[in-house]
């Protein structure tokens, strides 16, 4: 995603490209955003060559994810931006650089891979209808392209017309009134998360902190408290780490529909809220505020970042780790984003906590779609999705029992968990990920009020009702020398976790102690019948060596167990658990 990191260029070609003052800065994105449309100048790329543009309104059309090509520049591009920055000094000081080469000294914290678990709050505007996700993007899709974009239709029936009623006003009713974030973190810390991440901002532009980059914030709208803030406080009363996460990149291109138009039916033509400026907030709810700067300039659908944006993306950036700092930075993309942008952060990210934790890097750097040799450089994350096998590296798996946003649909269905995760697939998720050198994230999506629904909070109590008898095998652990085994497998990469649903009792994970005396066998259900664990008998591959004792995680009810050369036979005692997900054995090796 994002391009490829092109080869530097003759130097002729260079003075050619950049002459036209592409990659320069010369104004702040607030200035940048204030420009008329029409003397507004962009960049983009043609026929190998970076050329400046103008809007062209007759033939635009709303940009998609946002994908460019690699840049035709110096040392390389990502995301449509130089990985060269134009401004000295953003990588602070200290020994990491911006570049994957530098930030390979990494080497991951013990507190992370002790920590095993976290839950995520992935709140922002967008769970006002609490209708899921992408709502903000949605709401503009209309019949501009997609007459059948039911989260359109939704917002016309609850809200009215984008024109009239747009994201800026869902910003403002995002209020968390009923909010008592003490009593949920007290909750999240009973399920047993030892982390908890918030969300910063979403793809939105939103922030959700007192940014002092970015005037929509929480600070001043909806809330009008600082929500990071409130939450980093409460998650380290309670011993748990911190980390926050990051999807602002990707604003250039995912908010462009805000600036379209319904191509039929009574607003045909009638343009979307994007289009508004700072001048056209006068006497309204939002005077003093640019929509430009929440939504983004609208420009045309190959334009790459302009330079301004980037410096935008890492000011904020930057304030959020100077104001909170977080043990963990999840940046919602494919490596770091905006090239010199996300590379200047991460190397800054590494150095300040160096300088504050005596020569050492204390703290997590989550990225996507991360392939070798830069594993050891960040922690890769795979969303929705797990490994097929045991990573040298650690890394993060996470998914949501829902949509990342409040969508009360899924409240609405039957059953006593309606229509989120099952809590024996996140106790089978969060294993299958531990036995492979991972540590598992799972969001708990939030309401607009500040509140979950009680299903979302039965789901929780049910987690921390295992973990309370299972922790052990789960917290401070290390792989063993298999993941695990029996007849059912899960897929491997990003979107593919719904795979553990297939998992059963005679499906089997391991996990050992630090020390390497004590093996965790996971079995992924409640065993009905004898627990055969082959890469446990004394003529196995994994050599184990001989079996001194074995016991049932949450009694002290004997387990009858013989070892041979085939297995390790267990029967469990007679014992019903609170949650009877997975059971789990205290194997004891001989020295």
């Amino acid at each position: 995603m994002g391009g490829t990191v092109a080869a530097a260029l003759p130097a002729d070609a260079l003075v050619r490209t950049l002459n036209r003052g592409f990659g320069k800065y010369s104004q702040d994105y607030a200035e940048f955003c204030a420009t008329p449309a029409a003397r507004r100048l962009f960049y983009v790329l043609k026929s190998g060559r970076i050329v400046p543009e103008k809007l062209d309104e007759a033939n635009w059309k709303p940009a998609g994810w946002g994908e460019p090509s690699a840049l035709p520049v110096p040392g390389g591009s990502w995301d449509g931006v130089p990985m060269d920055a134009p401004i000295s000094g953003l990588a602070g000081d200290g020994p990491y650089k911006p570049t994957w080469d530098s930030l390979g000294q990494y080497e991951c914290p013990e507190w992370y891979r002790d920590a095993k678990f976290g839950i995520w709050n992935h709140w922002s505007p967008q769970c006002v209808p609490e209708d899921g996700d992408w709502y903000a993007r949605n709401m503009y899709a209309g019949n501009m392209w997609d007459k059948t974009q039911p989260q359109y239709r939704f917002h016309l029936e609850h809200y009215g017309h984008p024109s009239k009623f747009g994201y800026k006003d869902l910003c403002a009713q995002w209020t968390l009134l009923n909010w008592e974030p003490e009593h949920l973190m007290d909750l999240y810390s009973r399920a047993g998360a030892r982390l908890f991440l918030a969300l910063a901002n979403h793809h939105d532009g939103f922030d959700t902190w007192n940014s002092r980059h970015h005037a929509w914030n929480a600070q001043n709208i909806g809330p009008r408290r600082d929500v990071v803030g409130t939450w980093a406080k409460l998650a380290r009363d309670r011993g748990m780490r911190f980390g926050v996460t990051i999807h602002q990149a990707r604003n250039w291109w995912w908010f462009q529909p805000s600036h379209g138009a319904d191509s039929t039916g009574p607003y045909a033509g009638v343009p979307y809220d994007g289009h508004l400026t700072l001048a056209d907030g006068k006497g309204q709810w939002w005077d003093g505020y640019d929509p430009q700067v929440l939504y983004g300039p609208k420009h045309p659908a190959d334009a790459l970042p302009d330079t301004s944006y980037v410096r935008e993306f890492y000011d904020r950036t930057r304030d959020l780790i100077d104001l909170h700092d977080p043990d963990l930075l999840y940046f919602d993309n494919a490596l770091l984003p905006l090239g010199w942008g996300g590379m200047s952060v991460g190397a800054y990210f590494y150095n300040r906590s160096v300088a504050r934790h005596g020569g050492k890097a204390d703290c997590v750097l989550n990225v996507k779609n991360v392939q070798a040799p830069l594993f050891k450089a960040v922690v890769a994350d795979i969303e929705r999705g797990l490994s097929s096998d045991i990573l040298e590296y650690p890394w993060q798996s996470e998914t949501c029992i829902g949509e990342w946003h409040y969508q009360r649909k899924l409240f609405e269905q039957d059953g006593e968990f309606g229509g989120y995760m099952h809590p024996r697939d996140v106790v089978h998720w969060l294993a299958d990920t531990v036995s492979k050198n991972g540590t598992f994230i799972l969001n708990i999506p939030g309401k607009p009020d500040g509140t979950i629904d009680r299903k979302e909070q039965l789901i929780l109590e049910r987690i921390g009702a295992w973990m309370a008898v299972n922790g052990e095998a789960i917290y401070s652990t290390r792989p063993w020398a298999v993941y695990g085994e029996g007849p059912n497998a899960i897929k491997s990469g990003s979107f593919q976790g719904n795979s553990v649903q297939s998992l059963s009792a005679e499906d089997i994970r391991y996990t050992r102690n630090k020390a390497g005396t004590i093996v965790y066998a996971i079995a992924l259900g409640w065993p009905a019948e004898q627990m055969l664990l082959n890469a446990l008998g004394k003529g196995a591959a994994t050599k184990p060596g001989r079996v001194e004792h074995v016991e049932l995680l949450g009694t002290e009810k004997p387990v009858t167990w013989q070892q041979d050369d085939s297995a390790l036979h267990v029967t469990l005692p007679q014992y019903q658990p609170d949650a009877d997900y997975a059971a789990a054995l205290r194997i004891h090796l001989a020295s």
